[in-house]
């Protein structure tokens, strides 16, 4: 029998849990015995330190819980440098975390993979295409997720 948890605003089966530390720029997926069921680069906030407003390039630290699920396939994102808005931006999901008082931070994909590793994003958390594929067969509507400094 699974063991049900209240999350947020809705219900889900307590599982796994994703884990990511800024300082190593590691995400890892925990089963609920404790295994390790992915471990891969991201890339963080280009700012140290906890998120305190909007566009202060930081991804806030705590704990969180993933609110949507969502295709970002077509989704386009222009960052500033000049080459305008590009397609895949956001990779195949984007996988919307809530964090009151802020919003519009998730985990996603990357056009920019080279980049992995380092601390580069505008605050959400890039992963490569092919590990955020992975993910969201690990992850639900509810799977908590703690951000370390």
């Amino acid at each position: 029998m699974a063991i049900m948890a209240v999350v947020g605003m809705g219900i889900c089966e307590a599982g796994n849990r994703v884990l990511v530390n800024k300082s190593t720029q590691r995400l890892c997926v925990v089963s609920e015995r404790g295994d390790t069921l992915l471990k891969c680069s991201v890339s963080t906030g280009k700012n140290r330190g906890n998120k305190v407003k909007r566009g202060d390039m930081r991804t806030p630290e705590g704990t969180f819980s993933i609110q949507q699920i969502q295709d970002a396939s077509a989704w386009t994102h222009d960052f500033g440098d000049g080459a305008g808005q590009r397609k895949g931006a956001y990779g195949p999901y984007f996988l919307r975390l809530k964090t009151p008082p802020h919003s519009g931070i998730g985990i996603h994909g990357t056009c920019f993979p080279e980049l992995l590793g380092t601390a580069s994003s505008e605050g959400c958390i890039r992963l490569s295409n092919e590990n955020l594929r992975k993910l969201v067969k690990l992850v639900k509507v509810g799977t908590q997720v703690t951000v370390e400094p």
